[in-house]
């Protein structure tokens, strides 16, 4: 199979380096300063003699790329990334020469794409699922109420003030009022260990070995030790799932009410779960039958849209990716085999939607771009300009395109029960 892999060589004839030399000694000439010449004024051969290696460059940065773009135009290629300029050779008098290697978009042909049959059960919505949603629903309406002081049990909610004192580089971890659910699954053990039995008003020593994986990073794989101060107890109250429970959710009279409006809503998620889990298996199912080359730019490319979002979250903790020791080649290697099946599959996707004309319509940019305005309260015509600078907008407009393509993938595909 061949890859995506090109080379050329091309020479540029004399004439055309003669004449771009002297288009670059004019510019030097009109802008050298030196010693007893007025500005412009300097000769040329002081000129060429002065400067030969900036006019050498400069020859070949303007001379190189306009070739390259007009043979790749001639040939057709459909070039993807920066061509890499792997030798040049300009002697005096001499025409230039130089290697260029690059990378074209791969050319396949579209197998059958309508019609796949794909796994797929129509999900169904159990009371029990709703009973879960309403649970879920009560626990973010409890409230927490103080109760009066005795020995801390298992399931009561204390309250502590904990400041680090050993482990921890740099400032303390401190924390002025904190809920600790003694004896949950989500309280380190060792809290739970050191508060069961005590009474509000005591202060412990606490030592806590924080696994590896822990969220916080200031935290994780260290043994921390925290001075913590018992200040109160408190207990959760939950609302009745009853007629005034469903009138505060909304706009519901009885408590039947809401839960049939829960229904649908897991309905709705349910479906929407289980079209997607479909619409990953026929593309699974389309990459696995179009066996064709990816360009490493597009890999490169990515990768590094793979590795932003934890960029940006390094960045927004005020840490700078280049200062740490990553080994940036492995994690490309790593990640290669993941992202050319990401390539291989909207590479598929562009050809269904131009073969099947799905576009995206600018009404649904216009409707994205307005929602994100009301989210971040900015108007929408400065948040769309910085959009189309930043490429936000064109991305939108790929990832609506892509969506309807999948859409379109599982409308035709013929749905078959899991074994």
């Amino acid at each position: 199979m061949a890859d995506c892999k090109r080379t050329l060589e091309l020479t540029i004839p004399l004439a055309e380096v003669e004449a771009e030399t002297a288009k670059v000694v004019e510019d030097i000439r009109k802008k050298a300063r030196m010693p007893g010449f007025r500005p412009g004024k300097v000769p040329v051969a002081i000129v060429q003699s002065r400067f030969q290696g900036d006019i050498r460059q400069q020859v070949v940065e303007n001379l190189v790329p306009r070739a390259f773009r007009a043979e790749a135009d001639r040939l057709q290629a459909k070039v993807v990334g920066t061509p890499n300029i792997a030798d040049i050779k300009l002697e005096p008098n001499e025409p230039l020469w130089f290697k260029a290697e690059y990378e074209v978009q791969p050319e396949f042909e579209l197998g059958e794409y309508r019609g796949l049959s794909v796994p797929y059960d129509a999900p169904q919505v159990s009371e029990e699922d709703i009973d879960k949603r309403l649970d879920a629903m009560r626990e973010q309406k409890a409230q927490y109420v103080n109760i009066d002081p005795r020995p801390v049990e298992d399931g009561d909610y204390a309250v502590v003030s904990l400041t680090s004192t050993a482990g921890v580089e740099g400032e303390p971890v401190h924390a002025h009022e904190l809920i600790l659910h003694i004896g949950d699954a989500d309280t380190m053990p060792e809290f739970s260990e050191a508060l069961r039995g005590a009474e509000p008003g005591v202060t412990k020593s606490v030592q806590v070995n924080y696994p590896e994986n822990y969220a916080s990073e200031r935290l994780a794989g260290r043994n921390v030790t925290f001075d913590v101060a018992l200040k109160g107890l408190r207990k959760k109250d939950l609302p009745e799932a009853n007629d005034d429970f469903a009138q505060d959710m909304g706009d519901f009279k009885t408590i039947g009410e809401y839960r049939e409006e829960l229904r649908r809503q897991l309905q709705r998620e349910a479906e929407a779960e289980a079209k997607q889990a479909a619409e990953r298996k026929l593309m699974d199912a389309l990459v696995e039958a179009h066996d064709f080359p990816v360009p490493e730019a597009y890999v490169d490319r990515q990768i590094e849209a793979q590795l932003a979002p934890r960029f940006r979250e390094l960045e927004a903790r005020g840490i700078d990716p280049r200062s740490l020791k990553i080994d940036w080649e492995e994690i490309r290697k790593s990640g290669a085999e993941s992202a050319a099946k990401d390539v291989r599959a909207s590479l598929i996707l562009d050809k269904i939607a131009e073969r099947e004309g799905i576009e995206t319509l600018n009404d649904e940019v216009d409707r994205e771009l307005h929602r994100a305005s009301r989210q971040r309260r900015e108007a929408p015509a400065a948040l769309r300009m910085r959009w189309e600078k930043d490429g936000t907008l064109g991305r939108i407009a790929a990832r609506i395109r892509t969506e309807k393509t999948l859409n379109f993938l599982f409308e035709q595909s013929r749905k078959v029960a899991s074994a």
